[in-house]
């Protein structure tokens, strides 16, 4: 049997078509690897692709869509609503089949390796391949984004885990790592308040005392004149996404405003959608064996 691993880059390009698909060639036409989804964001500014391969394979596509990145992008003329530290934001591997979590994470730092002495780019490990508890969480290295980076490395504690100690000029810092599978989930509100978004973000990520595997931020959608809270579930299987929806509701009420839709970025488990459509539908004792699809891919 194979081993297939799944990567979803961020790339810090949303807007520039051509651009965009540059980075998204080196995915396309490839034995052993295949391009699952890819999306991109004018607010966000972003371009969030998700692929799925066997390893060897996977590592030359990530690698390859890496250097165009950092060829492409420019940071110092970079705008956009989502945080940001590089050209190449983050590059999370996930083990999907005949793959153990221990070695996702050899792999993610072979990656890192190659692409800090192939480009001259400084990268962090994340998450479970962190050497560092204070560098599991990506926001903790993010904090600063690219226009303090070059501050914040000159601090002994926040030496890369590979690369230069200076940031790379037009593509700054990367971020590499292994984790399990993310669910990116956004919620929309009618109003174009910021502040009010970014207060329900507050309230509902863990690191105030919100929901445990939530992480959120408040978003502007300036083409649409309204804002979002704009979320990453890092483990949908202990916070759902029916449980991170109605909390926003809850929160939203008490400034007098509503939820006008959600959306979910690049690919999700369908575990997460069936456990969300059982809440709502008062479903009793389901279970994903009595999914269709489920019985057919056994």
């Amino acid at each position: 049997m194979k081993k297939m691993i799944e990567c979803v880059p961020n790339f810090s390009e949303g807007r520039d078509l051509d651009k965009i698909e540059q980075m998204v060639t080196p995915f396309r036409g490839k034995e052993d690897v295949k391009l699952l989804d890819y999306q991109r964001d004018r607010d966000h500014n972003r371009l969030v692709i998700t692929a799925l391969g066997e390893p060897v394979a996977m590592k030359q596509a990530v690698v390859d869509a890496i250097g165009v990145a950092v060829d492409l992008i420019d940071m110092r003329k970079h705008e956009g609503q989502h945080p940001r530290m590089g050209a190449v934001d983050v590059v999370p591997f996930i083990p999907i089949k005949n793959v153990s979590m221990t070695e996702a994470i050899d792999f993610s730092k072979d990656v890192a390796n190659e692409v800090s002495k192939k480009y001259g780019l400084p990268v962090f490990l994340y998450e479970k391949s962190a050497t560092d508890t204070e560098r599991q969480n990506l926001a903790a290295i993010r904090k600063g984004q690219f226009e303090g980076m070059a501050e914040k490395l000159k601090d002994p504690r926040w030496k890369p885990d590979f690369g230069p100690q200076d940031i790379h000029p037009t593509a700054g810092v990367t971020a590499i790592g292994a984790r399990m599978p993310l669910v990116a989930f956004n919620v929309n509100l009618n109003t174009d308040d910021l502040g009010l978004a970014n207060a329900i973000a507050h309230r509902v990520r863990h690191t105030n005392g919100g929901l445990r595997y939530c992480k959120a931020i408040g978003v502007a959608l300036q083409d649409r004149g309204i804002v979002q809270v704009s979320m990453n579930l890092t483990d949908y299987t202990k916070t759902s996404l029916y449980s991170v929806f109605e909390l926003v509701r809850i929160e939203a009420r008490r400034y007098g405003v509503n939820i006008v839709g959600s959306e979910i970025i690049g690919l999700v488990p369908m575990e997460a959608l069936i456990d969300t459509a059982a809440y709502y539908m008062g479903v009793e004792n389901f279970s994903m064996d009595q999914v269709l699809e489920t019985r057919i891919m056994e």
